[in-house]
């Protein structure tokens, strides 16, 4: 279960009959009712578990934290039956914990872990609107990606990666040149997997930056917030160079401690983020358009700076260790043998 050591006094203050009834559940201490299904929760600890967490549910959806977003949250702090009630929107306790066949003390402890993410989500940033890639251009990045993924031949996935990126390039140029308006910048959650969340976030920095976006990661819930325009298409390029970022690292004979595989991908993710400025520096070069798109490329950039000024205005940098040779040299390599494009 999930952990049970909050204090009620972190509840809303329409939960008091919530809180009052899990303090007549304590003082119960080991009364076995509570510790058996078909046991009748008393009725104000139902209508305060309605009171608390609909309100927190409501005020999480139109802050930024869609249901896909909240169950991403809730599977990195609580169980499968907290993550549950809160997908559910909260519904009424007797019938929910029947469904589940829970005993009323787990019915309970969900409850409360429930709270628990909903009292300590961090504030979702705004402005959220989704710009992206048109369907046609996300496809065939798509495409190159997935081909960039599966093949088994480093020299063939040398250039796929770098074929996906001069393709976001050229339509974030295209979209710039062509913008009647500017645009608020929109704003996308990456959510990283453990372990080595805080080198895996050095690669979403790169692919962020490479694409004129800004990013930001937060440890504590191991998800990284990217600011700017085409998210969908930096969240594809970021995903794919993970897995080929991962499939090398355990490939590698010497990866086996902590220290190559996090060495590993730091190195990767700046010997990436090097290739793809390349990339992206490249194809504007080869641009005809290069003298109108300088002035609109630095109201691009001074736009999404603000915003994520705006955003996160006490972001701090911080540097990531590196403690072994060997790791750092085998993730450059990895790198360099990364599919880009074709």
């Amino acid at each position: 279960m999930g952990n049970r050591n909050r204090s009620t006094r972190e509840l809303p203050a329409t939960a008091e009959g919530f809180a009052g009834a899990l303090l007549a559940a304590a003082r119960a201490g080991d009364d076995a009712r509570w510790l058996a299904p078909g046991f009748e929760l008393p009725a104000e600890l139902v209508r305060g578990a309605e009171l608390a967490v609909r309100p927190l549910l409501d005020r999480a959806h139109r802050g930024g934290w869609p249901p896909g977003e909240l169950r991403q949250a809730a599977s990195r702090r609580v169980d499968e039956f907290a993550g549950s009630y809160l997908l559910d929107a909260g519904p009424r306790l007797p019938e929910w914990a029947a469904k589940h066949l829970l005993t009323p003390a787990e019915a309970v402890t969900a409850v409360v872990d429930a709270l628990g993410v909903l009292l300590t989500l961090p504030a979702a940033p705004q402005p959220s609107v989704r710009h992206s890639v048109d369907d046609k251009k996300l496809g065939r990045v798509r495409a190159l990606l997935a081909k960039a993924e599966s093949s088994s031949f480093p020299e063939e996935a040398e250039a796929l990666s770098a074929k996906a990126q001069e393709l976001m390039t050229r339509h974030a140029l295209d979209r710039v040149l062509v913008a009647a308006a500017p645009e608020l910048p929109s704003s996308r959650r990456i959510w990283l997997d453990t372990p080595y969340t805080d080198a895996k976030s050095l690669l979403v920095n790169v692919v962020a930056k490479a694409n004129r976006c800004r990013a930001v990661f937060d440890p504590r819930w191991d998800f990284v917030t990217v600011v700017g325009d085409d998210l969908d298409a930096v969240a594809l390029l970021t995903t794919s160079l993970l897995v080929q970022a991962t499939r090398a690292m355990i490939a590698d004979p010497a990866g086996r401690s902590r220290q190559f595989r996090k060495s590993f991908l730091v190195s990767y993710a700046t010997r990436i983020g090097e290739r793809l400025e390349q990339a992206a520096a490249a194809t504007l070069t080869a641009t005809p358009d290069a003298d109108r798109l300088l002035p609109a490329l630095a109201s691009h950039d001074l736009r999404v700076n603000t915003a994520f000024a705006t955003l996160f205005p006490q972001v701090v940098g911080k540097s990531v260790t590196v403690r072994s040779a060997e790791g750092w040299d085998a993730g450059r390599s990895a790198a360099d043998r990364a599919r880009l494009g074709e």
